[in-house]
């Protein structure tokens, strides 16, 4: 079985056209995560006649990455042998790269990521992106995985992972991305990029500098928290004297053990 997860809060905009990019490739089941929605998002998704689509709903937000946990617990229920996990606002003309991340699961991969930054993209990358794209570099280079991977994390772009990693990996973790690429390499699982997708082609829209600040600093403290699950050291997301938190207190681990809890 094949499952995708889709973290959906106020994309009535977009939505509509990344289901129909789902619905368009050989998936079983489509999980959307409605949380925290003010806008048409669940409408929207309760019109697409499709019995593939099953949507959780929360009325409130779940923060960044939870609703990820959320739907790979539910697709680990379900048995899905690959997982997707694709933003409900990446519109872009995306499919065959989807179908590559799947492919490379079915061959033997754990967790298949994508690239974002192709060739050449590093040099005119703003210096805000260049402070992310460092910290995920450092991490991949911890973690023995930066010639293999690059700067390519589970924090961007859309990508898969296999049953093995659902099982190996904590559920709690994948809601802390690059958490759960360092214990995938902990745990000596597979990790490859599988396709590539430039930054601008996702179909993610533009929003203003003080979210994309808030987002890279997320970004940045959960990869050096990451750097301290793989060494077994005290979890912290110190860089220098700074504490990296970004849109890390909103991430509600309350609702999320709830939902994770034995029933």
């Amino acid at each position: 079985m094949i499952a995708a997860v889709i973290p959906v809060k106020d994309e009535e905009r977009r939505l509509k056209k990344t289901i129909g990019t789902l619905l368009s490739i050989p998936l079983d089941i489509i999980i959307p995560v409605v949380n925290g929605s003010s806008d048409g998002s669940y409408s929207i998704i309760n019109r697409v006649h499709s019995k593939r689509i099953q949507p959780l709903y929360f009325i409130e937000s779940l923060g960044i990455d939870i609703p990820r946990a959320v739907g790979a617990k539910v697709a680990l229920d379900l048995g899905a042998t690959v997982t997707l996990f694709l933003d409900g606002d990446m519109d872009g003309n995306i499919a065959n790269n989807l179908i590559d991340l799947i492919s490379a699961v079915f061959k033997g991969v754990d967790m298949v990521l994508t690239n974002c930054y192709p060739k050449g993209y590093f040099a005119r990358v703003p210096k805000l992106a260049a402070a992310v794209l460092d910290a995920r570099c450092r991490l991949n280079r911890e973690i023995s995985l930066e010639k293999r991977i690059g700067a390519a994390s589970p924090s961007h772009g859309p990508h898969a992972v296999s049953r093995r990693f659902l099982l190996s990996i904590p559920l709690r973790e994948i809601a802390i991305p690059p958490v759960s690429l360092a214990l995938a390499a902990k745990e000596a699982l597979q990790v490859c990029v599988g396709t590539e997708i430039a930054h601008d082609k996702l179909g993610s829209p533009w929003k203003d500098s003080a979210h994309a600040d808030l987002i890279a600093e997320t970004i940045i403290g959960d990869c050096i928290e990451a750097e301290h699950v793989y060494r077994g050291t005290k979890r912290e997301r110190l860089l220098d004297t700074v504490e990296c938190l970004g849109y890390h207190p909103k991430r509600r681990w309350d609702l999320l053990d709830e939902f994770l809890a034995p029933s």
